[in-house]
């Protein structure tokens, strides 16, 4: 018989929420605050700079929540967020606003991962696909409701309202934390492994910077992008051994000996990669090509969200009834392939229903391959290594995402040269060039998104492969006796 699922999973899912809107509400803000504060040049490191912090600090809040006790390090990480907010609303210009959204994203690097750590703690295993169908629900609304809150706010308020609204759902969320998840922790008594920590974070920093600036800030030949390239190898390099020797190590090794593990986060790395590409290039095509305005095309979307989020939930629900996981990524890469060649047909006088309509293929496919990854991660760690297994299939995620949307965009962009000054047009902008210019224009920008679907497919592909070396392995009806997770009690129930 199945569990209820606790009343502290709603906090759970509120603190989650809370990084994931915060990725999207800021996008539609964006123009207006340039505007306010200056500092175009500077622009893309309001983003850059969450980003890097929430991904370099996500194994370290993990391997935290691990020794200290997962609640209170979650709550921390919340409040560290919230206060990140109310500073990045507050800033007075360019300069303070990177550094303070620096912070929140010190925060949001403990968000996913403790609600993560802390589901498998609270939820039996054969419950948790059922549980984590709430977390993968929230996802969708957060990359639709996240850009028209942000337009909402910016319109008819100020666009320090899109930090300042996170304050509210957070202290919702600490609140819930707090009552409704008691949890009996033994402190293991180690250090922190504070060596692995910065060469991994040196590492994901220079990586980032590497795939931002090579062959566009930089030439690919030039001494920053060889010297980047050289200090990513030498630090990851340098990571193994170090998390060998450390008594605590921020990514165990031994998580790795498990194969479906392993599996699991190259797959999390290629499905990253798909979605932040197609979510960041399709809109290009909606509101280039098809004239959408920013807020319709992210309308324009929502096949695609909704895909993801009935094939998340829809996949939760069916591993909690039988068990059985190892057909979800294969399916969810097979129909990738589908979606992805699908795009291919997208043209310049493609009807913009049509247009939209295609994108919910490629949406089912990584519902699939996402929800079935997390859910082979948290099942394949011990019960003690809940915290840095979720850390390390959140940071794939995040790289993978991270180079997809920097690598593709690299071939999107050279498909557009050509055609004059082309990067700062806007949509607005592109209405006023005549006839000849527009169709010109179309045309690249239809190029180049063939381009990134192309990548897509070849993803796709990788991640279809890789997906049949996963072993199917019967999910325990409960914590296994002994471990640390058997001596933590479940209260509450909704």
């Amino acid at each position: 018989m199945r569990t209820k699922i606790p009343f502290g999973v709603l906090g759970l899912v509120l603190g989650m929420f809370l990084g994931m809107l915060d990725g999207t509400i800021v996008g539609t803000a964006l123009p207006t605050i340039v505007g306010d504060l200056g500092g175009l040049d500077r622009l893309s490191w309001v983003v850059t700079g969450y980003l890097l912090a929430a991904a370099a600090t996500t194994p370290l809040w993990g391997k935290l929540g691990d020794l200290y006790g997962r609640k209170g390090v979650f709550m921390t990480a919340i409040g560290v967020f919230l206060v990140g907010s109310m500073l990045s609303g507050l800033a007075q210009d360019m300069n303070q606003l990177i550094a303070f959204r620096a912070i929140q994203g010190l925060g949001a690097g403990g968000l996913m991962v403790g609600a993560f750590a802390l589901l498998g703690a609270l939820v039996q295993p054969r419950d948790s696909g059922r549980v984590q169908s709430l977390f993968g629900a929230i996802m969708p609304i957060a990359l639709v409701g996240g850009p028209l809150l942000g337009g909402f706010l910016t319109d008819h308020l100020d666009w320090r309202w899109a930090f300042y609204v996170n304050v509210p759902v957070g202290l919702v969320a600490l609140v819930i934390v707090a009552v409704g998840i008691r949890l009996e922790h033994v402190r293991i008594r180690a250090r922190i492994d504070y060596a692995g920590a910065a060469l991994l974070t040196t590492g994901i920093v220079a990586l980032t910077l590497l795939a931002g600036w090579a062959g566009s800030t930089y030439a690919w030949t030039s001494p920053q992008i060889l010297g980047l390239a050289a200090l990513t190898v030498a630090t990851l390099a340098a990571f193994v051994p170090v998390e060998r020797r450390a008594a605590e190590p921020i990514i165990p090794p031994r998580l790795f000996a498990n194969r479906n593990f392993a599996v699991a986060q190259v797959l999390s790395f290629l499905v990253g990669a798909v979605m932040l590409a197609a979510m960041n290039y399709l809109p290009q095509y909606m509101q280039f090509v098809r004239g959408a305005s920013p807020t319709a095309g992210g309308l324009l979307l929502l096949p695609l969200m909704f895909g993801m989020l009935g094939v998340q939930i829809t996949t939760g629900r069916l591993v909690s009834r039988n068990g059985r996981y190892r057909i979800y990524p294969i399916l969810g890469g097979a129909v990738m392939i589908v979606g992805a060649l699908a795009l291919l047909g997208l043209g310049v006088h493609t009807p913009t229903a049509l247009a939209s309509a295609l994108t919910l293929v490629i949406g089912i496919g990584i519902g699939f391959v996402m929800q079935s990854t997390m859910l082979i991660t948290m099942t394949s760690a011990d019960p003690r290594d809940l915290g840095a297994a979720s850390g390390t299939a959140t940071l794939t995620r995040t790289i993978g995402g991270s180079l997809g949307v920097a690598l593709l965009g690299a071939v999107y962009a050279r498909r557009l040269d050509g055609t004059g000054n082309d990067a700062h047009l806007t949509p607005a902008a592109l209405r006023d060039l005549p006839a000849a210019a527009r169709d010109t224009f179309h045309t690249a920008v239809t190029d180049g998104l063939h381009g990134v679907t192309i990548g897509l497919a070849a993803l796709a592909v990788l991640a279809f492969a890789l997906s049949w070396f996963v072993r199917e392995i019967p999910l325990r009806a409960a914590p296994e006796a002994g471990s640390d997770v058997a001596a933590e009690t479940r209260v509450g129930s909704n």
